[in-house]
C-alpha cells in the first residue's frame, strides 16, 4: 500500500461510514456507563463497609471472570456475528445494573456485601464476552486504507470516556446511586440497540474440523506465537506497564510527597488519560506514515524516562507534566498495536487473538499493581517507581534485539496476516 494512499484517506471518509457512526456511538456510551458504574459501587461499597479491602474485592470480583472466560470469548467472537454477542453482553451489563438499583431500593446490600459482588461478577462476565468482539469489529467496519485512523478515532472516543466517566459518576452520585445507575442502565440498552441497528455482517468461518475445541481455544495462542511481531507488540506492553506503572503509589505521592491532598489526587489520576487523548487526536489527523516500530518502541521509552522524572519528582506541576508525557506516549504504543494486530491477523482468528491481547493487557494492569506496591514495601515508595522506569528502558533495549522484524516495520499498511 502506498504512502499516499494512507494520507489519503481523510477523517469525513471514515466518519460517513453509518455502521462505523453506530460502533463509535455505542463504545463510547458503552465505556461512559462501566466508569460511572464504577465510581458509584466504589464510592456505595465503601460507604457501607468502610474497609479499603472490600473495595479490592470490588476489582477482583470482575476482574476473575474476565481471566477465566476470555479465551472461551475470543473463539466465539470468530464463530458468532459479533453484532449480537456484543449486544447481548451490554443487555447482560443491563441486567447487572438493575440488580444493583435492586439492591439499593431493598437496603440488603447494607445488610451483607457479598451480594454486590455477585453481581459485579456478572458485570465481568459480560464484558469478557463483550471485550475480544468489540475489539475485533472495527475492521469489519472500514477498509484496510482506513483502519489506522478508524482505530485513532475508536481509542480517541475511549479515552474520552475514560475521562468524562468519572467525573459525571461523581456528579450523578450527589443525586444518589439511583441516579448514577439509572444512567447506566440507559446507557447499556442504547448500546445494545445500536450493535443491533449495526447492518454489517461479520462473515462467519467454517470451524477447522482438524482442530478439537481445546484446539480453538488456543489458536491465538498459537497464532502469536508464529507471529513475532504481534508477540512482541503486546509483551513490550505487558512489561512496560509492568514495571513502569505507578498508578498505585499515587496517593502515596498526594499524600505524603507533593502534599496535595484527594483534589490533587484526582488531577493526577486523569493526567495519563488527557495526554493520551491529545495524542490520539493528532494520530487521526496525521496517522504514522514511516518508521513506525522505531517510533513505537521510542515512545516506551520515553514512557520509562517520564516515570523516572514522576518517580523523582517532588513538585506538583513537574509530576502532572511528567503524567501527561507518560499517558501521550503510551498511547503511541497502544495505537500501533491496536492497528497492527488486526493488519497481522486473519478475520477468523481476530477474535482470539484479541483475546489474548486482553489477557496481556489485564495482567499487566493488575499484576502492575501488585508489583508496585510490593516493591515500594522492599525499597520504598520513590526508588520503586525508578527502578520501574528504568527497568522499562531496559525492556525497550532486549526487545528490539528480540525482536527485530518488530523494529524494522515501516508502512503499518504493509503488514499482512501470513
Amino acid at each position: 500500500m502506498s504512502e499516499s494512499l494512507s494520507t489519503g484517506v481523510s477523517l469525513r471518509s471514515v466518519l460517513s461510514l453509518r455502521d462505523f457512526r453506530f460502533f463509535l456511538a455505542g463504545r463510547f456510551l458503552g465505556t461512559l456507563g462501566t466508569q460511572i458504574q464504577s465510581v458509584a459501587v466504589g464510592w456505595q461499597v465503601y460507604e457501607i463497609t468502610k474497609s479499603p479491602m472490600a473495595l479490592g474485592f470490588v476489582g477482583l470480583a470482575q476482574f476473575l471472570p474476565m481471566v477465566l472466560l476470555l479465551l472461551p470469548a475470543g473463539d466465539i467472537a470468530d464463530r458468532i456475528d459479533r453484532r449480537f454477542i456484543i449486544a447481548a453482553s451490554y443487555f447482560l451489563q443491563a441486567v447487572s445494573v438493575s440488580l444493583l438499583i435492586l439492591l439499593t431500593w431493598t437496603g440488603v446490600g447494607h445488610h451483607s456485601i457479598w451480594p454486590f459482588y455477585l453481581v459485579l461478577a456478572i458485570f465481568g462476565t459480560a464484558r469478557a464476552f463483550s471485550g475480544p468482539a468489540l475489539r475485533a469489529f472495527v475492521p469489519l467496519l472500514v477498509s484496510k486504507v482506513q483502519l489506522p485512523r478508524g482505530i485513532a478515532i475508536s481509542s480517541s472516543s475511549f479515552q474520552v470516556a475514560v475521562i468524562v466517566g468519572p467525573a459525571l459518576g461523581g456528579i450523578l452520585y450527589i443525586w444518589g446511586p439511583f441516579v448514577a445507575y439509572g444512567t447506566c442502565l440507559v446507557f447499556f440498552l442504547a448500546v445494545a440497540v445500536a450493535f443491533i441497528a449495526i447492518r454489517t455482517r461479520h462473515r462467519q468461518e467454517p470451524a477447522d474440523p482438524t482442530l478439537s475445541a481445546f484446539g480453538r481455544l488456543t489458536a491465538g495462542i498459537a497464532y502469536i506465537r508464529q507471529k513475532p511481531i504481534i508477540l512482541g507488540a503486546i509483551s513490550l506492553d505487558l512489561f512496560a506497564v509492568l514495571l513502569g506503572g505507578a498508578t498505585a503509589l499515587m496517593p502515596i505521592y498526594a499524600s505524603d510527597i507533593l502534599h496535595v491532598g484527594p483534589q490533587g489526587l484526582g488531577l493526577l489520576r486523569s493526567a495519563p488519560a488527557l495526554g493520551a487523548v491529545l495524542v490520539n487526536f493528532l494520530l487521526i489527523a496525521m496517522p504514522l506514515q514511516r518508521y513506525t516500530g522505531l517510533i513505537m518502541f521510542g515512545c516506551v521509552a520515553i514512557f520509562g524516562v517520564a516515570t523516572i522524572v514522576f518517580g523523582l519528582s517532588e513538585h506538583f506541576m513537574l509530576s502532572m507534566g511528567a503524567l501527561l508525557v507518560m499517558g501521550a506516549s503510551d498511547m503511541v504504543s497502544v495505537y500501533v498495536r491496536s492497528t497492527l494486530i488486526p493488519l497481522a491477523t486473519p478475520q477468523d482468528k481476530l477474535g482470539r487473538v484479541s483475546a489474548v491481547d486482553l489477557l496481556f493487557i489485564s495482567a499487566s494492569n493488575e499484576l502492575g499493581e501488585f508489583e508496585s506496591g510490593v516493591m515500594a514495601g522492599w525499597l520504598g515508595t520513590v526508588p520503586s517507581v525508578v527502578v520501574g522506569g528504568l527497568g522499562t528502558i531496559g525492556i525497550v533495549a532486549l526487545w528490539m534485539w528480540l525482536f527485530p522484524a518488530l523494529r524494522k516495520i515501516d508502512r503499518l499498511m504493509d503488514v499482512k496476516p501470513d
